[in-house]
């Protein structure tokens, strides 16, 4: 089933993994209740320490300060609708007797690492830099847990999708897929640590210069990632991610994709996130860019794409009925 973006705190973040860091807080927080359901009160304190990996990727993503503050605004309104409804799924689970055990959680972690070809101690660790804590992140799992749980018991009954479904389904894949103008970008890391002097700056340069000027010679990319990335989930993927849209990528490399050439690789690129930490960028447009399908090749993809969606749909409504039976207020 497909996750909704606020639910993925791994799948679609910064595409420098390594570079990430949690944006401190700018003032101090005053307590106070934003929602009520039932007779659980949903705390701020609460709302913005789920919002932080948000709140990181928007700060990343948005340089502009009006817009990344419209950003936020809408960040918070749709985080704390969800956070309502995690408090109704809670309340069914316990009238359900449905819990989550520690094993679970450990599993849908090694789940997690399979997915994005990282080792479990790395996602956790993947998951501080973003702002969250390993109890956070172990928490956000256990609630993905309950939640499949939930949806296996509750809303799966109702599904029934068609290949007409399916074809419908491909027919709006097209189009996300043209908008999005997706590229694969092979990608060398160099970073250069905090607090390091011009000489080892200097030296980071050139070692750029030199593997830039290498791989335009024609020596093997893939190796020269091996040897030299300092991106630990892209060394066995040739400096690889997959293809991911242009409109995500950081602006540098949104110039490098429309600079280079298929099978083409751009001078060193010098690099700053957000949060102040820098790297030089060695970057070569994959030879092969995505293509797009023809709908017998994807059939079985789109089947379980019209499932998700179908699934997603029946959980809304499963989730409109449980709020008509309790009290809500939403005070944000």
């Amino acid at each position: 089933m497909r996750r909704r973006p606020l639910k993925r705190l791994l799948a679609g973040a910064a595409l420098l993994l390594g570079l990430a860091a949690a944006r401190p807080s700018d003032a101090s927080i005053v307590e106070r209740i934003v929602a009520v359901v039932g007779e659980r009160p949903i705390l701020l304190s609460e709302l913005r320490m789920r919002g932080r990996p948000h709140l990181w990727r928007i700060a990343a993503s948005t340089p502009n300060a009006t817009q990344q503050a419209a950003q936020e605004s809408e960040m918070f309104r749709e985080l704390l609708n969800r956070l309502v409804d995690e408090r109704l799924e809670e309340t069914a689970a316990d009238k359900s007797h449905i819990t989550v055990s520690p094993d679970e959680v450990d599993n849908g972690i090694r789940q997690v690492a399979a997915q994005t070809k990282l080792q479990p101690k790395d996602v956790i660790a993947e998951a501080k830099k973003q702002g969250l804590t390993e109890q956070d992140y172990r928490d956000e799992i256990r609630r993905q847990v309950l939640e499949g749980k939930l949806i296996q018991l509750r809303v799966r009954g109702r599904v029934r999708v068609t290949e007409q479904d399916a074809r419908a389904a491909y027919e709006r894949w097209l189009k996300e897929v043209q908008q999005q103008h997706p590229v694969d970008l092979k990608i060398i890391v160099l970073q250069i640590p905090p607090g390091s002097t011009a000489q080892t700056a200097a030296a980071r340069e050139a070692l750029a210069q030199e593997l830039s000027m290498r791989a335009k010679r024609g020596d093997d990319y893939c190796e020269l990632v091996r040897q030299y990335s300092e991106d630990p989930t892209t060394k066995n993927t040739c400096g690889s991610r997959g293809p991911v849209p242009t409109s995500m990528l950081f602006p540098e490399l949104q110039q490098a994709a429309a600079s280079l050439k298929p099978g083409e690789t751009g001078s060193p690129i010098a690099f700053r996130d957000p949060m102040g930490n820098s790297a030089i960028l060695i970057v070569q447009l994959a030879s092969e860019q995505p293509k797009i399908p023809p709908y017998e090749m994807v059939k079985d993809q789109m089947m379980e794409r019209a499932f998700g969606d179908a699934t997603e749909r029946q959980r809304k409504l499963w989730l409109t009925e449980l709020r008509r039976g309790v009290y809500i207020d939403v005070r944000l």
